[in-house]
This record gives C-alpha cells, structure tokens and sequence, in this order.
C-alpha cells in the first residue's frame, strides 16, 4: 500500500475506524484505539511461545535467513519446483496478502484467512497493546492460515515511523517521521532501523511496508496529501531521499526484515489520496525522471519489494493507472531498475481502483506484471481469489504468470526463512 494504505473496504467486519490508514497513502486514524481484550486461544491449542509464534520451516530460521538476495537465479530455481507441487488454489492464495485487525483476529478474518489460502497478512489498524499483543494477534493469523509444503504465512505491518506507525506500546519505540529520521546520519538511521527491526522481528512481524521513496517538492508539501502533509517523505532532495532509504532498509534487512519501498513511480507531485480519492493524476513524472532515485537506490540496496502506486501517470502511461500499467511494472520497474523481486500493489480495495470490478482489478495487476496483491477488503478478497483461481484455470498464459509471482513471492520467503525450498 501506498504510505498508511488507507483501504477503504471496511473489512467487512465494522471496522472501518481501522481503515483509515494501511499501508501507504490514506489519511492516519484519529488516534490508536484503545487496547481491546485479546482473543482467547482455542482450548487444544498450546500457550504462544516466548520465541517465534510458530515453528519455521525445516533448516530454517525466520528472520535471519537472508541470502540468497531477491530474484537471484539460484533462489528462483530452487523455489520454481516447489510452485509446481502447489494446488492452483494454494498458488493463487500466495498472490495475495490479506488484511486482519491489529487488535485481535476475529472468527471472519480467521475464515477469510484460509478460505482465500492466503499467503501473506497485514495487520492493519492502530494498535498501542504492545508486543506481546501482536505475537497473540501472529499466533492466531498463523493457526487460521493453511501452510502448504510447510510454506510459512507472511505477517506485514506498515512501521515508518511518525503518523503512520501501526504498532505501539510495550516493546516498541516511538518512531519518528521521515521527515524527522532525516535528520539522522546515514549510519546512525541503519542503526536505529535494525533496531526497529528487531523489535517487529520478536512480534512475529516479518515485513515492514517502508521506506517511503516519494519525493515531495517544497512547494506542494502543504497540499501532497498522502506524503507531505503526513511528514512521511524524506525531504524535496532525490540525493538525500535516496540515501536515507538505502539506509532505512540496510538496518531493516540487518534484523531480517523484509521492506516494502513504496510508491512507484512516486506521489510526491499529486495532491489527492489515491486511498479516498479517485482520480488522482500526476502530470509531470517521467520515465527517467531525477525523483525515481530512491527508488533506484532501494533496488540497490536489495530491497525485496517495491509498491506501486495507484494514480495515472500521464507521461508515462496516461490511459493506465500505474498499478495495471505493463510500462511502470515491466518496463520501468524490470527493464529500467533491473528490479527482480516482488512488485506489489497498493491497496487494491482502495477507492482510486473502486471504478474497475474486483476480480479485474486482480487479473489486471497480475497480466501487467503484479506478484503480490494486498487487499483490504475481505469480500474483496474473496472474490479476487476466486476470479484469478478460474483465469488460471482458463488460460495457460496466465496460468504461466501467475507461477512466475508464486516463484518469486517464495523466493522472497526463502530469504526471509519462511519456507525452505
């Protein structure tokens, strides 16, 4: 998602107060609600463990399994094989990362979890419970989650820091914005980022949803609603911009954690949300423009995955939103960045996209050249599985792409120590 991913599909379960905000762009909730009871553990289940909320895969520690780095033949090959004894459901549930409350898993999002088969979670929402409240709320994603050939769920949380800090309380630090982590040397932001990470590491969380990459110039940061206003960028300087992200993500990395830099080809020059506004358009973004540094930057750094924005481009591709556009996913991102590891999507519940029927916003994102779908919506969720299960079904090539995002999403778990291929 875009920034504080602010899904507008309210999750189906009420819970709309929370959707103020996933990962990327959309306006911070109000404030964190207050720490709610945590879900009672089934009666034959175990207590949650004081280490990792679930055993890891076979010869493997999540984590701290790092190399091989993102994309890199070795780790596509060894994982290839794996995709192949997949059922086509338990394929098309590692396309897609599913988002749960960050207060406690209720019985829907335990149900949506494994009726979709997904393959990656996102806690959403505000929580200031702490530490062991999120390993609660990892154990039960974990327990409700299908694991097929030993494939681990994937637990996302959306941490840059300032507004857009989902979890807090016990066990985690006060981040600070961007805007404010800028002000730290390149060296001492890795630090403090390891840090960050490791707290997110003890919590069960696997991926973090930053750094963001947006580029915000001095005159629009009072109206670029999603980044400047929030103080979520690293400043107008594309060299500054860049170092800090190589930073940010050399420390996440360091405490085995994946990132998610967002949001491509940038939302530092457009003024509305794509998360509550639709129609959002950025008119003077290119294909080689001096803001894509940071996201170049990320490449280098090793980043394992990259979110695409949701708003038009219009001279990049201006008939096609960026996130169902094969010139930003395979042309810029593949062929220009030389970036081989996951793409994935903002919000694709989000009210930029709520024009396009559900199930071809999935087949969209995908055909273009999409690995990994965060949707905040369960219904949504739902009916998007089901929509690329009979695609793939139906078309061979399709069917071709959709194993070649599985490959990658599991090599992308590979490295992260959440499945052993």
């Amino acid at each position: 998602m875009s920034g504080p991913l602010g899904i507008q599909g309210a999750l189906t379960l009420g819970v709309a107060a929370l959707l103020l905000g996933l990962t990327g762009c959309s306006l911070p909730d109000a404030g964190p609600p207050a720490p709610g009871p945590l879900p009672p553990a089934s009666p034959s289940a175990p207590a949650p463990p004081s280490a990792d909320p679930s055993p890891p895969p076979s010869g493997t520690t999540p984590g701290t399994v790092r190399p091989p780095a993102p994309g890199t033949p070795s780790a596509a090959r060894d994982c290839a094989e794996l995709v192949s004894r997949l059922s086509l459901q338990e394929r098309v549930g590692q396309l897609l990362m599913v988002a749960v409350a960050s207060t406690g898993l209720t019985p829907e999002q335990a149900s949506a979890v494994r009726e979709t088969a997904a393959g990656s979670v996102l806690l959403l929402g505000n929580t200031t419970a702490g530490s062991d409240s999120v390993r609660n709320v990892v154990v039960a994603v974990r327990r409700a989650a299908l694991s097929p050939e030993r494939i681990e769920v994937m637990l996302a949380a959306d941490q840059e820091g300032g507004l857009v800090q989902r979890l807090r309380g016990d066990g985690f630090d006060e981040i600070p914005a961007a805007i404010d982590q800028r002000e730290l040397d390149d060296a001492t932001l890795a630090r403090q980022a390891a840090i960050w990470g490791g707290q997110l590491t003890r919590a069960g969380i696997n991926a973090d949803l930053a750094p963001v990459a947006d580029v915000v110039p001095p005159e629009l940061v009072g109206v670029n609603q999603p980044i400047g206003r929030l103080r979520r960028g690293y400043g107008p300087s594309p060299r500054v911009v860049a170092a800090k992200v190589r930073a940010f993500i050399t420390g996440m990395d360091e405490a085995g954690v994946a990132t998610a830099v967002k949001h491509f080809p940038g939302l530092g020059r457009v003024r509305g949300n794509t998360d509550t506004t639709s129609g959002v358009v950025d008119r003077v973004t290119t294909r080689s423009d001096p803001t894509l540094r940071g996201f170049r930057a990320a490449v280098e750094a090793g980043v394992d995955m990259v979110m695409v924005s949701s708003a038009t481009y219009a001279r990049i591709d201006p008939d096609r939103r960026a996130v169902f556009s094969p010139i930003v996913l395979d042309q810029m991102l593949r062929r220009d960045l030389g970036f081989t590891g996951v793409v994935i999507s903002d919000d694709l519940a989000a009210t930029a996209l709520a024009d396009v029927p559900a199930g071809r916003r999935a087949g969209r994102f995908f055909a273009a050249g999409g690995d990994l779908a965060i949707v905040g919506d369960l219904a949504e969720a739902r009916t998007m599985a089901a929509a690329l299960h009979d695609r793939a079904a139906d078309d061979p090539d399709f069917a071709a792409r959709v194993d070649a995002s599985v490959t990658r999403v599991l090599t992308l778990k590979q490295r992260r120590g959440l499945v052993g291929c």
